[in-house]
């Protein structure tokens, strides 16, 4: 019986891709786990293994056609044996239970100018498969006169086919174009997290009574945040927390992490406290599901990553539970880093149990973000910033008395689901990240 390949869903709130290049063809023979195609999000470049060994009997979508999760891809089976027929001319989803792939890996993307013939993701034009590509650079096609019809507007082959027809231009010498910097994870400072991360920071690129189309990242987005919204009541508790003990342990560890070759900021504090509150209050580490509450056996921290225009992407710290200050800052300068080049893999950005989100990167003070479902709560992260506090001392005779200092402080935010955790619960754990931080060392 031939098994089938379906379009996996590569994120927890990615649900489409675009086939970028078969590496397997009808009648190759090919092995389990060999890779048979190449899939492109816009959050991840990925390539999808063969679930079965066998031959390749029938491919159903076409290189650079972007699908939905859970599409018809292709069918597995022996030699000689009858390719089935895709439901409704393959255009519906597979039924749930059929067989995923097993693996994937990561697949090189590059950055595109307007009239470029190279395959990978443009600023201007979306992503260019290599299809489209071969074809601009054979005709000698600027991509950037052809209207995409596809998803989100991407060019396809079909307008490509269209604009040939037509008698399109050749194209001009294709301007030199610079993919910008994306992402750095928890960045109240350039001292402490590098440059910024390439966000124009003007609000959008069109002009006044124009309508933008959703691209399909923002529909992700939108979709899941309106989805969380409508699922979950979200009540969100305020706390501030003074950090000069992490500032202090910080600047006398931080040369150590460089020497081997680890940077050291302070997101790695911020996810180690929420670590320990989690293992402290285990339901904020939780799910609802129809059967009750589901206590998570590991902590999967997932870190809210900035893309810039692109959007966002949560990649997730396995069993960060497990992992000393050093581990967490190491993890998280390996994540930031591939997440800026589109090199994670689909299960990094997946299974998370927690997340944090640090909207202090645009000198935010504090915030209500909205949960990653199915989780039970997002722990919110403000601008570090040095305020004028009241803190209260010890005279040698035993009596206590208030007095003005100047201190690095943080306003951390819990935003948690209603139906999992009573106020009472939600600032316990909030108050031990708190209790964490200002007792550092």
């Amino acid at each position: 019986m031939a098994t089938k390949v379906i379009m996996p869903q590569l994120g927890e709130s990615v649900v489409e891709g675009t086939v970028t290049r078969w590496l397997k063809h009808p009648g190759d023979d090919i092995q389990e786990f060999e890779p048979l195609v190449e899939i492109n999000t816009d959050k991840v470049d990925t390539e999808v293994p063969s679930p079965a060994s066998g031959v390749v009997l029938k491919v159903y979508v076409e290189e650079g056609e972007t699908v939905e999760a859970g599409r018809l891809l292709a069918v597995i089976g022996k030699a000689g044996e009858a390719a089935p027929e895709a439901p409704d001319g393959a255009t519906q989803k597979v039924k749930a239970g059929s067989t995923q792939p097993a693996k994937a890996k990561p697949a090189e993307t590059q950055p595109v100018p307007s009239g470029s013939t190279q395959p990978g993701r443009s600023k201007d034009l979306g992503f260019i498969s290599p299809v489209v590509a071969r074809m601009a650079s054979e005709h000698q096609l600027d991509l950037s006169l052809i209207e995409g019809t596809g998803r989100g507007g991407r060019i396809t082959k079909k307008d490509v086919q269209a604009y040939i027809e037509k008698g399109g231009a050749s194209a001009p010498p294709a301007a030199p174009w610079e993919e910008p910097a994306s992402g750095e994870l928890f960045r109240p400072s350039e001292e402490v997290f590098g440059p910024a991360s390439g966000w124009r920071g003007d609000g959008g690129k069109g002009k006044a009574g124009e309508i933008e189309p959703l691209g399909p990242v923002r529909k992700a987005i939108a979709d899941h945040m309106l989805r969380s919204k409508q699922t979950s009541p979200h009540v969100t508790t305020v706390m501030e927390a003074d950090l000069s003990r992490v500032v202090a342990h910080r600047q006398a560890h931080k040369g150590e992490f460089e020497r081997d070759g680890v940077r050291l900021t302070f997101s790695a504090y911020f996810a180690a406290a929420a670590v320990q509150a989690l293992k402290a209050v285990p339901i904020a580490n939780a799910s609802l599901t129809e059967g009750g509450i589901q206590y998570h056996g590991q902590v999967n921290l997932g870190m809210a990553v900035s893309l810039g225009e692109d959007g966002l992407i949560v990649p997730v710290i396995k069993n960060a539970d497990q992992l000393s200050l050093r581990g967490l800052a190491s993890a998280l300068e390996d994540l930031a880093g591939r997440a800026r080049t589109r090199q994670l893999q689909p299960e990094e950005v997946q299974g998370g149990t927690f997340t944090i989100t640090n909207h202090g990167v645009t000198g935010s003070l504090f915030a209500t973000p909205i949960i990653n479902q199915p989780q039970s709560g997002i722990l919110g992260v403000g601008a570090i910033q040095k305020r004028v506090v009241v803190v209260e001392s010890q005279t040698p005779g035993g009596d206590r008395t208030d007095g003005i200092a100047i201190r690095p402080m943080v306003y951390l935010t819990l935003t948690f689901d209603h139906r999992i955790m009573d106020g009472a619960i939600g600032d316990a754990f909030l108050g031990h990240v708190v209790k964490t931080l200002e007792t550092w060392g």
